[in-house]
């Protein structure tokens, strides 16, 4: 391309020519434009999707190919590229689910590839994991000791697992998590390149990144070589528009368009497509501007919750508010060098009880009473996501839901009838075997395994105040922790159990595993289902020496502890066994009681 041309919609501008020349279609799809519809009884109508199938084409003169770009796709995507700050950008129509199984696909070329990753990591990943036939080596990601929630591994344990496995292709992060939370990826970066392998970055939630300086830096600007986003997420594109970009000289381009074509549909949508680059378009003309009124919509929460000292708004603690300037993202201090938390998405408003009377659940379920509804909810949290299509008069509806709400409960005791520790709190229904716990609210791409509760550690709920604040008794560390090292207030806490008086201390704590190492051994993945003679279940008693069957997610906070096909070591059977003693919920395996569990049978290579 020539001079690319920012005010171009390529895409979408080619279906309006397509729609006005009403040319006779002699061509799939089979509902011609719609006509199909058009003649029947109103019963039986399309009643809207008419219209949108005036524009629903295939691959014909003059639309060009998702997989063969040459035409209008290939500006779209070049004008993706030049938006985005990607030297290469591709449209995607399955969701960022397509572009990390192509991602892994490309780094993975052969099977038994290593790939280092995160643990919390999205179903896809997994998939993808399964379909390469890889081996992957998870790392455990940095905590947020105010909130309990999960962000990423830290720079150097990504630094210790490129040490320890040379052979690795590449490694594969989350940011931002399902919260919002990020930390620096730049450092990530970094020791991928002195190792010359890529990071790949499941971007999902942060596609709007980078493009006002209230937001964070993208994950391409801080170094990514892959990174896959959710266009129709926190920006304007249709469900499953996604995009993938990529830079610099680590991932084998014209095997990735391979694998793209692999994982993706050979007759992708158009309206899909068209979505992309009009998303694509909004912020290329309007810049900054596009997010004016989002922000503003932010800044009416921020000033309504500093006036509402009932409720909470969870932000890195180095972030305080402000409330003089329409959406501004907040004064930052120098953030603590390695720290867990230190990034906030502004659009993604994350509030909490500051007294402990309503959950997450419970909050949730009152603010949809009232027509507000939000993205998610755990136990502790609810998630609200704003974006540039979001209106000062709508956050105004909010916080007069918020008021109505904490006149009506009282501060006495939690709803939820007793004080529950974070070791006794109900799972959500409709696990999956992968992610674990599934939000209240339905979303397509849960960004990570969200940890979606830690300790109830106490919250400020004095004026203005929106951090977490930690217990007096054992200050919060400098910067982040991870699940082998954290040694933070949550150990001197203990919660109490009406039933039969346990005390559950930090040791117990599902998050704060200490002697879980922060680098796994190779886990092997594979496509080939197992048979069912081919495990077996075991007391969790016995099981130490053995290779896991099935996942093992302790909730909350919804991280898993194992994989299939990984060793259960001493220490891990020691700290099951604890974790159930202590009344803690297992999700994902066969006995959520986890009195037993399921391993390989020692005859097909079940011992350790």
């Amino acid at each position: 391309m020539d001079k690319l041309q920012p005010g171009r919609a390529p895409v979408y501008e080619m279906l309006e020519q397509y729609r006005h020349k009403g040319n006779i279609s002699y061509h799939v799809p089979g509902h011609k434009n719609g006509e199909a519809y058009r003649s029947t009884v109103s019963a039986e109508s399309a009643g809207y999707l008419t219209e949108v199938m005036r524009y629903d084409v295939t691959e014909i003169t003059g639309t060009d190919d998702l997989h063969h770009p040459e035409g209008v796709i290939r500006e779209a995507q070049e004008l993706a590229a030049d938006c985005y700050g990607a030297e290469e950008s591709y449209m995607l129509v399955g969701g960022s689910t397509a572009g990390n199984l192509a991602l892994i696909l490309t780094v993975c070329s052969e099977p038994g590839s290593l790939l280092i990753l995160q643990r919390n990591v999205h179903k896809s990943v997994i998939h993808g994991l399964m379909l390469a036939g890889a081996r992957a080596v998870f790392l455990e990601p940095q905590i947020d000791p105010g909130s309990g929630l999960a962000v990423a591994p830290s720079a150097e344990t990504v630094q210790a697992a490129l040490a320890a496995y040379p052979e690795a292709v590449g490694v594969l992060v989350t940011m931002p998590n399902y919260y919002g939370m990020g930390s620096d990826l730049a450092p990530l970066a970094q020791a991928c390149h002195a190792c010359c392998v890529p990071l790949l970055v499941d971007e999902a939630h942060g596609a709007h990144y980078g493009q006002h300086p209230a937001l964070p830096a993208g994950a391409l600007a801080q170094g990514a070589d892959g990174v896959v986003q959710s266009t129709h997420k926190m920006l304007t594109a249709l469900t499953m528009g996604a995009m993938l970009h990529v830079q610099g000289p680590w991932l084998d381009r014209a095997l990735l368009r391979q694998r793209l074509a692999m994982v993706q549909s050979s007759s992708p949508s158009y309206p899909v497509m068209a979505s992309l680059d009009l998303a694509r378009r909004l912020l290329h003309s309007q810049g900054a501007g596009a997010f004016t009124a989002g922000l503003a919509a932010v800044d009416v929460l921020r000033r309504g919750l500093a006036a509402l000292p009932r409720f909470g708004l969870l932000q890195p603690a180095q972030q305080q508010p402000v409330c003089g300037e329409a959406g501004a993202a907040g004064v930052n201090t120098p953030p603590l060098r390695g720290a867990a938390y230190v990034t906030q998405d502004p659009f993604k408003a994350v509030i909490y009880d500051a007294a402990g009377v309503l959950g997450g659940f419970e909050l949730q379920r009152r603010l949809e009473e009232r027509g507000i509804v939000p993205e998610m909810s755990d136990d502790r949290h609810v998630v609200l996501a704003f974006s540039l299509g979001s209106k000062a008069e709508e956050a105004a509806a909010l916080l007069t839901a918020l008021q109505d709400i904490a006149a009506q409960t009282s501060l006495a005791a939690p709803q939820t009838g007793r004080s529950a520790s974070p070791l006794d709190l109900e799972p959500t229904t409709g696990a999956d075997p992968v992610t674990g716990p599934e939000p209240t609210a339905g979303s397509d791409h849960i960004s990570d395994l969200e940890p979606v509760s830690g300790l109830d550690l106490t919250a400020d709920s004095g004026p203005g105040q929106s951090t977490y604040s930690d217990t007096a008794a054992a200050p919060a560390p400098q910067g982040g922790e991870s699940f082998s090292s954290a040694r933070t207030a949550a150990q001197a806490a203990s919660y109490n159990s009406r039933e039969g008086e346990l005390t559950f201390s930090g040791h117990i704590s599902t998050w704060n595993n200490f002697d879980i190492p922060a680098v796994s051994a190779p886990v092997a993945f594979s496509i080939r289902p197992v048979a069912a003679g081919e495990t077996e279940s075991v007391e969790l008693e016995a099981s130490a020496g053995r290779i896991a069957a099935e996942m093992v997610i302790p909730y909350p906070p919804g991280i898993p502890l194992l994989y299939p096909g990984e060793s259960i070591t001493a220490s891990v059977c020691d700290r099951l066994i604890r974790l159930r003693i202590g009344g803690a919920k297992f999700q994902a395996c066969a006995d959520p009681a986890l009195q037993h569990i399921m391993v390989y049978n020692i005859q097909k290579g079940g011992e350790a």
